[in-house]
């Protein structure tokens, strides 16, 4: 089918035949992936929007995109208005818009695979409010219409070293085993694919840019698992590795051994992190569903010794090759003939060149001019836009190296900055140093951080639509939960969680001017215990150390607006880019690096 006209009308007639007069189609798959595999990209393929994070609700005569405001821009460049209505989250949902739009007497059909329970409850009762019914399809239509849908990956599950992990996979298991008691459960269901990696030590290639593998995992009161995954993705070498106490299982014996196996017995599962069908399956052999977070979630945010030396020499090898790059790009792009394309291919050949590179963490945002006030813009053939002298540049980036997950932004000018840019510019970076720099007691959660951040784009009535900072994995999800650094409530789950010693987020404050230009500043930061001080109560003071070292581009600070620690922040972060990564560096680089990370 060659539009999306075609692929819609496709759908309705595959609805009609099915006898249902709606459909709502989420970007995830059956493990509530942010990031997914080629052959669950339904919402792309029917609509054409490849963001990160969405969902389409189609009817017999009208269809709906949902988005949040990191999308409002993007979502209209790539979804037809004439087809879809454009609906923001979370000012509506795809509950709320079917209980306005949905006739009496209709059938809507859902995925149980691709939905949690809470929303199965929050859409059946919108539903059943205008006498319409949610309705459990067996297969998905959107799979009967597609044609030319890729299979899901078939690599290989590969052993991830303790040494690199810090904690042998017994070791994790004997602790999810001794939570399980703690909540008189049996057995907890873990369905999220990097808590599957971290639990059993081992790492994939099925989805792209996330080192995960398909797969589904039990995790018993006894410490043993059952693990369910494609016996084609198991060689001798992971067998060995995994060792007697976990059971390997076909995928597809999953939801028939949730049936069987679990009647008059009490089954941990997290109702953010797994789908309805879960759920429905063990309630329908007669278990006894508790609704718990993944046990995996927190320990796997808090970074042991190990994971947290390997993310600092993943930043330090990802460093020098952002220095690289801009020294690269301060250079070629005003002579003319570079894009967004050829720009991000530069930067991608080079963190190539390190030999150590597994993957992209993210599709790279390169954005120059207006395609910058995208805050996720992912550039193609045809958004392409070439870097033009006096214009902003902005590049968000990362690699996914086996000692740690990079994630960073920098954002340059290429020419001259008006004076409106250096003012925009320096208010986020003030915003940054404010994170950075920030102190508080044991307890204190990400969302009440999240203002330090804007206050200085509030005090001239400008703000941004993303949240501040985002969990971050080792050597698995450049986005990882549970902490976040962003507004409480709304669409930012995870802003209501207490920052704990160990973990691991993104400083990322910014701004946009829609049409003109994009600014945001990020590095990774890590929760640390404030030596030689105390909170009141005898609570224990944090702050952060930040991990990614770079240069930051001085010629869009306005010095003036900065104070005077301010400016001392600048320079001391500076000062540490050129000690931990000059030494990676040589000759004109060196001699670059230090021109760059000369004090204000």
């Amino acid at each position: 089918m060659s539009t999306y006209a075609d692929r819609l009308n496709a759908l309705r007639s595959q609805l009609k035949s099915d006898n249902l007069d709606g459909f709502v189609v989420p970007l995830t798959d059956e493990h509530m992936s942010e990031y997914v595999g080629s052959y669950a990209q339904r919402l792309a393929w029917l609509t054409g929007f490849d963001g990160s994070a969405g969902a389409a609700a189609v009817l017999p005569e009208e269809a709906a995109i949902f988005t949040d405001g990191r999308y409002t821009i993007q979502v209209r460049n790539q979804v037809d208005g004439a087809l879809y209505s454009y609906e923001d989250v979370p000012d509506t949902s795809i509950a709320e818009w079917l209980g306005k739009h949905a006739s009496k007497g209709a059938r809507v059909g859902f995925d149980p695979w691709l939905h949690t329970r809470a929303w199965v409850k929050q859409a059946k009762r919108s539903l059943e409010a205008i006498g319409a019914e949610l309705v459990a399809v067996e297969r998905n239509p959107i799979d009967a219409v597609w044609a030319g849908k890729p299979q899901p990956s078939k690599a290989r599950l590969e052993p991830y070293s303790s040494n690199l992990a810090g904690r042998a996979s017994s070791d994790k298991r004997s602790e999810i085993a001794s939570w399980l008691k703690d909540h008189g459960a049996d057995a907890a269901v873990i369905a999220a694919l990097d808590s599957i990696a971290w639990t059993l030590n081992v790492r994939g290639r099925d989805v792209t840019h996330t080192p995960v593998a398909l797969a589904f995992l039990i995790v018993n009161d006894d410490a043993s698992a059952d693990l369910f995954v494609d016996g084609d993705k198991v060689d001798e070498e992971l067998r060995n590795f995994l060792g007697d106490d976990i059971r390997l299982h076909e995928r597809s014996a999953f939801e028939p051994f949730l049936t069987d196996s679990f009647g008059g017995k009490t089954v941990a599962v997290d109702p953010e992190r797994s789908v309805a069908a879960i759920e429905l399956a063990l309630e329908a052999g007669g278990a006894r569903v508790l609704a718990l977070r993944d046990p995996a979630v927190l320990p796997k945010a808090i970074k042991n010794e190990a994971e947290k030396q390997g993310h600092r020499e993943a930043q330090y090898r990802d460093g020098a090759v952002i220095s690289r790059f801009l020294k690269w790009l301060e250079e070629e792009a005003p002579k003319g003939g570079q894009d967004e394309l050829s720009v991000a291919a530069k930067l991608y050949e080079m963190r190539e060149a390190t030999g150590e590179l597994k993957d992209l963490s993210f599709d790279t945002i390169s954005g120059a001019g207006p395609n910058g006030a995208l805050p996720h813009y992912r550039v193609n053939e045809e958004s392409n836009h070439p870097l033009e002298m006096n214009s902003i540049y902005l590049v968000d980036s990362g690699g996914q190296y086996m000692d740690g997950t990079t994630d960073i932004t920098r954002t340059v000018i290429v020419g001259t900055p008006t004076e409106e840019m250096k003012d925009r510019f320096t208010r986020v970076l003030k915003g940054h140093i404010a994170i950075a720099t920030a102190r508080w007691p044991e307890g204190i959660t990400g969302g009440r951080l999240d203002s330090f951040a804007r206050q200085h784009l509030w005090q001239v009535g400008l703000d941004y639509a993303h949240g501040t900072g985002h969990g971050v994995g080792a050597f698995l999800a450049v986005h990882e939960g549970p902490q976040r650094i962003s507004p409480p409530g709304g669409a930012y789950a995870g802003s209501d969680e207490p920052l704990r010693a160990g973990m691991i987020l993104s400083n990322e404050p910014g701004y946009y001017k829609a049409g003109e230009y994009g600014i945001r500043i990020e590095n990774l930061v890590l929760v640390v215990e404030v030596e030689g001080a105390a909170a009141e109560a005898g609570k224990k003071l944090l702050g952060f150390e930040t991990l990614t070292f770079a240069p930051i581009e001085r010629r869009l600070i306005d010095t003036a607006l900065l104070t005077s620690e301010e400016r001392q922040w600048v320079d001391d972060y500076h000062a540490q880019v050129v000690e931990k990564i000059g030494p990676r560096l040589e000759g004109e680089e060196l001699d670059w690096l230090e021109a760059a990370c000369a004090p204000l």
